[in-house]
């Protein structure tokens, strides 16, 4: 059903290709990244749930006959389908007795809802995980270098960004969500993240599982997510900070925790401790981490004129966007990212790993000036590498196939002393 005006998505060609390989797709992600409006690109046929008029009806006969709802072209979308959980089943068999037939069925649904399926559709229901948009599907990245085609072996000898520090913050404080590219004010756009924040804490946050919850306590966790985004910062760093104000317990805000991660907006980074220096040197707790830089902007209740004076805060939001659109940009090769870090200073931003087993080396940095330093503890790394494979007793570890350090400043290019790519995050694309 094709949409008018439909911004294309990375993840069209990632449901493309679900379609092709199973049955059914489940498409799960944030509330209010776009998974209803690219289901509705591929469906033939849908089915909403939230449709006043017919839902009653509809309601019905999914827990009478669940299959007669089935009926119809193909790919055949239900959307808010957790709110018909037998459909599950009944989709589950369907894709069972068709054996021989793919791309019959899309289900979409707000991720506030969990429902516990008496079936896990293994092998016929395939999840497909969509984030809020990237620069380049929002079209503020002009896309003239490709993560892919690097990974590929496609050099490229210059570009130049056409965004601004300017327009870098406020696309941060906006966010990836499809609904705010609609907006014609600033003011408008920006309000987008707000609601979804506050949606989070005040309903979607008790609504997941059917469990009570304190919205204030919600947002004071989220904004010391915030705070520490990015950060190694411990659980109980966060605990503490959270708790200063609250008095809440730590099994309830663990509870809090495991909560927003099945909403999907905490989405914390692993560490990668490959064994070049002692397991007692590596970091390894996880880096905090939002599924998008807009969320923890709003929790913290500021906006783009706030980084006119603080650069620092901005240098981990900046990391958080660049984090969001590299797992989009991968998401074809199913790129996994971590980061290293080590108690001698030595780190990586980022690690990003391919399924193929190729990975890069990623430092994120704002300004011309950190440049140098970022490329420099990129090649500390790969010498690290180098001096552990040649240990006859040691297991070899791969090089990197690639050292980039994503920035946000005019101008890319490859540097010609060590190799390491200077890519601004205006000019990246899949």
């Amino acid at each position: 059903m094709k949409i008018k005006d439909y911004k294309k998505r990375i993840a069209d060609d990632l449901l493309n290709f679900k379609l092709e390989a199973f049955g059914a797709t489940l498409i799960v992600g944030p509330k209010g990244c776009g998974k209803t409006t690219t289901a509705n690109e591929k469906a033939k046929s849908v089915i909403e749930f939230q449709d006043e008029d017919l839902r009653d009806g509809y309601i019905a006969t999914a827990n009478i006959t669940p299959s007669k709802l089935l009926i119809g072209a193909n790919p055949r979308l239900f959307d808010e389908w957790q709110d018909a959980p037998k459909i599950w089943g009944a989709i589950r068999k369907s894709v069972d007795d068709r054996s021989d037939e793919n791309g019959l069925y899309i289900l979409t649904g707000s991720s506030s809802s969990d429902v516990d399926t008496p079936h896990t559709g293994t092998a016929r229901i395939s999840s497909l995980k969509m984030y809020p948009m990237s620069l380049y599907e929002s079209g503020e990245s002009s896309g003239e270098v490709s993560l892919i085609e690097l990974f590929n072996g496609k050099d490229f000898e210059f570009v130049e960004s056409k965004l601004s520090i300017d327009d870098i913050i406020f696309a941060i404080c906006r966010g990836g969500w499809p609904r705010s590219l609609k907006n014609k004010s600033k003011k408008s756009q920006l309000a987008i993240a707000e609601d979804i924040f506050y949606q989070t804490c005040h309903k979607d946050i008790s609504k997941i599982d059917g469990v009570k919850r304190n919205p204030i306590w919600a947002e004071k966790i989220l904004q010391s997510y915030a705070r520490n985004i990015c950060t190694m910062a411990e659980t109980k760093t966060v605990f503490g900070d959270a708790s200063s104000t609250t008095g809440i317990s730590k099994p309830t805000f663990l509870d809090y925790i495991q909560a927003l991660e099945k909403l999907f907006i905490i989405e914390d980074i692993p560490a990668w401790c490959p064994t070049i220096r002692s397991r007692e040197a590596i970091r390894a707790s996880a880096k905090r981490n939002l599924i998008d830089p807009s969320i923890a902007v709003a929790a913290l209740s500021i906006g783009p004129e706030f980084f006119n004076t603080d650069f620092k805060t901005l240098g981990f939001l900046f990391e958080s966007l660049c984090i969001r659109d590299l797992k989009i940009y991968s998401s074809a090769m199913r790129g996994e990212l971590s980061y290293y870090h080590d108690r001698y200073g030595l780190e990586a931003d980022g690690v990003l790993h391919l399924k193929d087993g190729r990975y890069a080396l990623l430092e994120f940095k704002l300004g011309q000036r950190e440049i140098d330093s970022a490329a420099k503890h990129l090649c500390k790394i790969e010498e690290l590498i180098k001096k552990h494979n040649e240990s006859e007793d040691q297991v070899p570890i791969k090089l990197p196939d690639l050292k980039i350090v994503i920035t946000a400043t005019q101008y890319g290019y490859k540097r010609e002393e060590d190799g390491v790519y200077v890519i601004p995050i205006g000019c990246l694309k899949d």
